[in-house]
């Protein structure tokens, strides 16, 4: 599996539209999404899902003035919900020129069954693999997200054991059952776990919203001073597990972000992270939420990405539904050139 700064060929997303998922806010849901593929259309193409042909006529209105249409592709996949990082096929890259590259299709839950039905969501992941003609891996039983895992493009993978051992995705696999997976899935050398997610993550602790590679052998990790706070605790227990970690026998350089402060929904504390950042082709996007240390979060990934642009996206409404820009993406990795 690349990296994520790797070129893309395109970014995948499904286009929400379940009210459930964000109650009472929908109606900003939209305008933000529009923003967001405004700014990730100047970098790729974008693929999106949408429900049928009427939901595509909808979709294809909002951004007639954001994105020339040509960077557009739609796809009359319906969806349950719009979490394509977590719903998505996977891809991966090998080096052959026949199927240089493989769409890798986990079963998925709901995260643990938490969000009936997700039957469509399920389908999702195979119809990817048959739209772009790429080879299909199917693990059928097998349930994993893509958010929940992070990996370097050189052999590392970082995930945590709340969710990956959670007994609410495959309560009969070990941790070396685990293991042998991904590392037959993503081709990784090096399983490195943490522990714990961020308060109001839904997701049993998805590793996108804590700790990202930013480089073979470094990662930015979000932390939290304030000692009240919940989030306290967790981050800095994932901390010192990182100065503990190697890859490739060198130790992790780590790089601290912030926390953004707390946000909610009533009085429903949400899983706002600037971990959440999305990398594209020609930009850093990276969520932020109208607090302080939003340009602090956003000079440091600069920084860690200084030949791209770092463009912040307004998450105040999107994170209602328990998800950033991260959850919402799936990057379709560019066909890898071969040596000759």
């Amino acid at each position: 599996m690349p990296a994520e700064w790797a070129p893309h060929e395109a970014t995948w997303l499904s286009w929400p539209h379940n009210r459930d998922s964000w109650p009472g806010v929908f109606a900003g849901v939209e305008p933000a999404m529009v923003q967001f593929v405004r700014v990730l259309a100047e970098c790729e193409p974008v693929h999106i899902n949408v429900l049928h042909a009427e939901h595509e006529r909808h979709v294809r209105g909002l951004l007639a003035a954001a994105a020339p249409p040509e960077r557009l592709r739609f796809h009359r996949f319906p969806t349950n919900d719009a979490w394509a990082r977590d719903h998505g096929a996977i891809f991966v890259t090998r080096a052959t020129a026949e199927e240089p590259r493989l769409a890798v299709d986990f079963d998925y839950n709901a995260w643990g069954g938490k969000y009936p039905p997700f039957d469509l969501d399920r389908q999702i992941g195979r119809q990817m693999a048959e739209a772009l003609g790429v080879p299909r891996f199917a693990q059928p039983g097998v349930v994993l997200e893509g958010g929940s895992i992070e990996v370097n493009g050189e052999g590392a993978l970082l995930t945590t054991e709340q969710c990956l051992l959670n007994p609410n995705r495959n309560p009969t696999l070990t941790r070396a059952d685990v293991e042998r997976l991904l590392r037959g899935a993503f081709g990784v050398d090096e399983i490195l776990w943490l522990g714990e997610g961020i308060e109001g993550d839904d997701t049993d602790g998805h590793i996108d919203d804590l700790t990202r590679f930013v480089g073979r052998d470094t990662v930015v990790t979000v932390v939290e001073p304030n000692r009240a706070d919940p989030n306290h605790a967790v981050l800095a227990a994932n901390l010192r597990k990182l100065g503990t970690l190697r890859v490739g026998g060198r130790p992790l350089t780590v790089v601290e972000l912030p926390m953004p402060e707390p946000q909610y929904l009533e009085d429903q504390r949400l899983p706002a992270s600037y971990a959440n950042f999305y990398v594209a082709n020609d930009a850093v996007l990276v969520p932020v939420f109208g607090c302080a240390e939003d340009d602090a979060a956003c000079g440091i990934l600069r920084d860690c990405f200084p030949r791209r642009r770092v463009v912040a996206v307004d998450c105040r409404v999107l994170i209602a539904g328990l998800g950033a820009l991260h959850c919402l993406t799936q990057q379709v990795p560019a066909v890898p050139a071969l040596r000759s």
